[in-house]
């Protein structure tokens, strides 16, 4: 039969010696324990803010820029401040906690390091109390599996990670990769999901002209694009006139070249860039961690590496909503319920043959419910 919990007896060290010394064995196994200090590891600004009430401190509002384990870095007025999380802060019911963009309120705790040391990695300058409710959010599911999964955790079925973006900028190519019209097309079903406005870029217009048609089509749905060359400078003008006062995060696939993009668009910004691999013509992914970048006509540009990764936490039946093409036909299909796929009479894929829809979107709405559930 096991003991009960906490009555183990208690093993000891160099008994021989202490019985050597006198001291008798019961009593040096019923001798309380002494825990190590160095199961403690609580970083010093802690141990020094512990005494404070944070609610007195001086408060401050700024914007998160960059999040780690156990911290934030929040922009403010003067500079960036290296932040904790107060034990007393609560997201928003159903949401998750922070996200690059979020505007937080910080209580200043000032315990900056003295005069004549050297910086302390571990110091704080503030403590995030609370943040605003978001405008937009750009989002992507929560793994289903892995070791990142918690299983038993009520979590969240999407993560947020860009939070109040005005413009998802999603940068495409000419060449080097090739222009992918299903991957652009889940990129907008994503900005109206988040409520962002889409912009395309259409970059490498150096390596090769831009297909008029595909351009035509993307403008018919209301997106506007802007052919342009990172290495020349053609139609950076325009683009960046259109990001002017606005928050706008990047979106697009590894080669684009979106860190030369934004080198161009931000004097002095040294985001670090990659050639693609020549054995398959497909980009190198080189953003390891989110960055915001002070556009020079004002707004900001923000780059993060979750978005390389996004994906739609939605089902099949949902996506034709995000299709306003087919709006004014899914009330002719003889089924309520028409996936505009196999059924008969469907009005949608009539529009197609007939050429009243582009084929290419419609090849891209089917290979977009391959991959949804419920398809």
């Amino acid at each position: 039969m096991s003991r009960k919990k906490g009555k183990a007896q208690r093993r000891v060290k160099d008994w021989r010696q202490q019985y050597a010394a006198g001291e008798e064995v019961e009593d040096i196994a019923s001798a309380p324990q002494k825990h190590s200090p160095r199961a403690i590891k609580l970083p010093p600004w802690r141990l020094a803010s512990y005494h404070v009430k944070l609610e007195d401190l001086p408060k401050a509002e700024g914007m998160v820029v960059g999040l780690f384990p156990g911290g934030v870095i929040v922009r403010g007025d003067r500079q960036d401040l290296l932040c904790g999380i107060a034990k007393t802060f609560r997201a928003p019911e159903g949401f998750s906690a922070l996200a690059v963009g979020d505007v937080v309120t910080v209580a200043m705790t000032g315990t900056a390091p003295a005069e004549g040391s050297d910086a302390d990695k571990d110091r704080a300058d503030g403590m995030i109390l609370s943040r605003r409710l978001r405008r937009t959010a750009l989002s992507r599911p929560q793994p289903r599996s892995g070791k990142h999964r918690d299983e038993y955790g009520a979590g969240f079925p999407e993560k947020v990670i860009a939070a109040n973006m005005d413009v998802l900028l999603i940068v495409a190519s000419t060449r080097q990769p090739t222009f992918r019209q299903n991957l652009i097309d889940r990129f907008l079903i994503i900005a109206e999901r988040g409520d962002l406005k889409p912009v395309l870029a259409v970059n490498k217009t150096d390596l090769a002209a831009p297909d008029e048609q595909v351009i035509a089509d993307c403008r018919a749905l209301g997106l506007e694009v802007f052919p342009c060359s990172a290495v020349t400078g053609e139609g950076l003008p325009v683009l960046g006139a259109a990001l002017a006062g606005k928050a706008s995060v990047l979106a697009g696939p590894s080669g684009t070249g979106k860190s030369t993009l934004i080198n161009a668009l931000v004097p002095g910004a040294r985001a670090v860039t990659r050639g693609i691999r020549m054995r398959d013509e497909r980009g190198r992914h080189t953003t390891s961690a989110a960055a915001v970048y002070n556009l020079p006509q004002g707004g900001i540009l923000v780059d993060t590496p979750g978005v390389r990764e996004l994906g739609m936490g939605m089902k099949a039946a949902e996506l034709p909503w995000y299709y306003p093409e087919f709006e004014p036909l899914a009330g002719q299909c003889k089924f309520r319920d028409c996936t505009h796929t196999h059924e008969p009479d469907c009005a949608v894929v009539a529009a197609v043959q007939a050429g009243g829809l582009p084929p290419r979107r419609y090849q891209s709405y089917l290979r977009i419910l391959q991959t949804l559930e419920g398809a």
